[in-house]
């Protein structure tokens, strides 16, 4: 069958998940990529009850949905960074305590881990999320960043990820990180990197998302050949670039998404410049079998709109791959 077309639910918080579940259901979706914020999923819920776990369940096959993935980037981002004051806009309570870096990082650290048990016992096989950096903010750097400096941050990630990937790892659950500028992994070589730094440890792979490669000048369907053993979820998100007018460059020029002057930004699924039939191509290639799961962001567009019209576009894209060579019935000795 083709790949389940599924919703991540991160930019949709500010529904209930009562409200979103039909919603869902309605703009064509199969299931939804649980994001661990709004009530969508809370970690500390999941492992406290068992009740919470059914009706999650029960909601869902209410409006016939399914989930095949949970989602925790915000807290994910806190275990790497550098934290500031941003951070507590996007942390809970607990894991933000007092706001002391190396506390929040800890407890940051504690609640993803967490999150690996909450996936083992909802039923689902993948994390997605983010790691943060501690040396995101050095990248293009003056004064000048060194290898050695480099090697110091990658380290400072294995160092705090290893203990959690040994958790997902003893909870049968993969964590997918979401390759995006500000992560310790927002390209190919920095991906290759980040798996070194991890000693290739088996729980460690990739959200595979287009959008955050393409308008760097990142080769997205390479990505996906390069860490084909490693793609644990796809994330359809579109984005085009090259279109704004001149003023502001890659790095955005602190202007807001949906300014006019951006080299880029984020777009509905199919409205954008990324290759999605290269990209269904290359996943049909690498025997991937999860969900097409919408990240649905375009600043201009009426959210349900475009993440009705990303449904039927994934769909409409997505097919079963070859079961045999094409030119097999031309050979004389066929069954």
């Amino acid at each position: 069958m083709p790949r389940p077309v599924t919703l991540f639910t991160g930019q949709w918080a500010d529904l209930s998940l009562a409200e979103l579940a039909p919603l869902a259901k309605r703009m064509g979706y199969d299931g939804l990529e649980l994001a661990c914020w709004g009530d969508h999923f809370n970690v500390q819920e999941a492992l406290a009850s068992d009740a919470y776990v059914r009706d999650k369940w029960a909601l869902l096959k209410e409006h016939g949905l399914t989930s095949l993935a949970i989602g925790n980037h915000l807290v994910g981002q806190a275990v790497c960074d550098l934290i500031d004051a941003r951070h507590k806009s996007i942390l809970p309570d607990h894991v933000w305590g007092d706001g002391d870096p190396e506390g929040v990082r800890r407890r940051a650290a504690r609640e993803l881990a967490d999150t690996a048990k909450a996936a083992a016992k909802f039923g689902v096989k993948t994390v997605t999320g983010f790691t943060g950096s501690s040396i995101w903010h050095a990248t293009y750097a003056f004064p000048p960043t060194t290898q050695e400096f480099w090697d110091a941050g990658f380290a400072d990630f294995g160092e705090r990820f290893g203990p959690i990937l040994d958790t997902f790892d003893s909870n049968d659950i993969n964590f997918a990180l979401e390759v995006h500028p500000t992560e310790i992994a927002f390209d190919i070589a920095s991906a290759q990197r980040a798996i070194e730094a991890v000693h290739g440890h088996r729980r460690f792979g990739f959200n595979f998302d287009p959008s955050h490669l393409a308008y760097q000048g990142v080769d997205y369907v390479k990505f996906l050949r390069t860490f084909s053993g490693r793609i644990h979820n796809a994330h359809m998100k579109d984005v085009w670039w090259g279109r704004g007018d001149g003023t502001v460059g890659v790095f955005g020029g602190h202007t807001s998404f949906g300014d006019a002057r951006r080299f880029w930004d984020f777009r509905s699924v199919g409205r954008g410049m990324v290759d999605f039939e290269s990209i269904i191509v290359a996943l049909n290639d690498i025997g991937y079998a999860g969900p097409l799961s919408v990240e649905w962001e375009d600043s201009r567009m009426d959210r349900v709109h475009g993440a009705t019209e990303s449904a039927a576009f994934c769909r409409r894209l997505d097919f079963k791959p070859a079961a045999g060579a094409f030119d097999a019935a031309f050979a004389k000795d066929r069954a």
